[in-house]
């Protein structure tokens, strides 16, 4: 019957429907430009979220595990396939995304008769100036977008929204030293956490607040304060490991990935987190 068009577009709704659902226990992920390079951090429970890709490029994620892996193994092969053939130069974030994740990711979405990826990646890609880095992120139907500065993964575009209206009022982050771009960050990841955990609106006619992007607004006025989010912050890393990466602009050698040690974390968390932060 989903040969008949109609029944082909109620399909896919219902499938947008499913996928929406799926994110919403999922943590975000936050990437910002620094000084000195770029910063990840999401939290998880065992199972990474970053990882690397190819020497300035790093992969973020939400989703299933298993999807997750399947499209970063084919990011790597054709990194590395791109890299041997051509230059490590042509590995671009715009070319993974282009030409490898975004089809792929489409495609698997319209065969509605085939299940699709429950997954939204952000590529980040180390530029030689700050001005030059670029993010790329991608939904689970396949469209993707591209930005500077920052960029953000959450259950919903008005949850990524709202992540992404707080790192754009932090002015001047892309020359912040990594300790305060770390305590954006965590910010960042806090408003997004929040906002995809708020409430649903009672059922009934339409009231203030109904919208998903006013309730991601209602959730994140609540605590918009440096201190409730720091507050949120600390209570879940209490209960699920942060992750937290660099891509280093003046890193040594050609790969510029690299993980922050527990021991680096210990000194970056602000006071409001290091208090029940274990060391």
């Amino acid at each position: 019957m989903y040969e008949e068009p109609y029944r082909w577009v109620e399909a896919v709704g219902n499938r947008r429907q499913y996928l929406d659902e799926q994110f919403t226990q999922g943590a975000p992920v936050v990437a910002l430009t620094y000084a000195d390079g770029i910063l990840l951090v999401t939290v998880s429970r065992g199972t990474p979220k970053l990882y690397e890709i190819y020497d300035r490029i790093a992969l973020g994620g939400m989703g299933h595990p298993a999807d997750l892996e399947k499209l970063r193994f084919s990011l790597l092969e054709m990194a590395h396939v791109e890299g041997f053939n051509r230059s490590p130069s042509d590995v671009t974030g715009a070319r993974l995304m282009k030409y490898g994740l975004a089809p792929a990711i489409k495609q698997a979405f319209e065969e509605i008769y085939k299940a699709p990826f429950i997954v939204k990646i952000l590529l980040a890609e180390l530029g030689p100036k700050p001005e030059r880095d670029a993010f790329l992120t991608i939904n689970y139907d396949g469209t993707f977008e591209e930005s500077r500065r920052w960029a953000g993964l959450g259950a919903t575009p008005a949850v990524q929204a709202q992540m992404g209206r707080y790192l754009e009022s932090q002015a001047g982050c892309e020359q912040a030293p990594l300790a305060q771009a770390f305590e954006t960050a965590l910010c960042a990841w806090a408003v997004g956490a929040l906002a995809q955990t708020a409430p649903e609106p009672s059922t009934g006619e339409s009231t203030p607040g109904s919208d998903p992007s006013e309730k991601a607004a209602g959730a994140v006025a609540a605590t918009e304060d440096k201190a409730a989010l720091l507050a949120h912050v600390r209570k879940t890393v209490a209960e699920k490991s942060l992750e937290c990466v660099l891509l280093e602009r003046k890193g040594p050698g050609s790969s510029k990935y690299r993980a922050l040690r527990p021991d680096e974390l210990g000194t970056l968390f602000p006071p409001a987190v290091k208090a029940s932060t274990p060391t």
